[in-house]
């Protein structure tokens, strides 16, 4: 059996995920479902939560998360607080945006602090040597608090539009052993 595309719930990060981003591609490619948030541009932790845990307990059982960026942080935040979390089967985390660095503190002040516990589903978090929104440490140090399989990813800045993966491949096979291991477990 196969997971069904709105079992695959896609969580941007802020400012959400443009045409060009490999979450969108994925969208229109693979028919997942996008997590639409209230806003945006001004993203608050409490909203982008209570709009998940909606999402979530309202998808069929079992759903795997593709996050990018605060969209990360959003998932740690939302598994160490939901009832729900058990509906997740994994999730691929891409590029976790460190909402507690200087440069990301003022916009994205109701983010911190970051939920550092370990997450209650399998899951891989992707990051990249040159990220500017994450330091390729800090990007293993919330693998490892969240019990996520890290892959570095080399130079890809923040793996967005802007890094030319595309449909990316290599990330949707990663998403698939996340599907393969859920069917398996299931």
């Amino acid at each position: 059996m196969d997971m069904r595309p709105e079992q695959v719930l896609v969580l941007p990060g802020w400012q959400g995920s443009g045409a060009g981003h490999w979450q969108s591609r994925w969208e229109a490619q693979h028919g997942y479902q996008r997590v639409e948030q209230h806003d945006w541009m001004r993203p608050l932790r409490g909203d982008w939560t209570a709009r998940l845990e909606e999402t979530v307990v309202d998808a069929p059982a079992p759903v795997l998360l593709v996050a990018h960026s605060l969209g990360c942080i959003l998932t740690a935040w939302w598994a160490a607080h939901s009832r729900h979390a058990h509906k997740v089967q994994g999730a691929l985390l891409v590029a976790p945006g460190d909402v507690e660095r200087p440069e990301l503190a003022g916009a994205l002040h109701g983010w911190r602090p970051v939920s550092l516990q370990a997450l209650p589903f399998p899951s891989i978090l992707v990051g990249s040597q040159n990220d500017p929104y994450c330091s390729a440490e800090r990007a293993r140090a919330f693998a490892a608090a969240w019990g996520s399989r890290f892959v570095d990813l080399g130079a890809k800045g923040h793996i967005n539009a802007e890094s030319g993966l595309e449909l990316w491949p290599e990330g949707h096979a990663l998403l698939d052993s996340l599907k393969k291991n859920s069917m398996k477990d299931g």
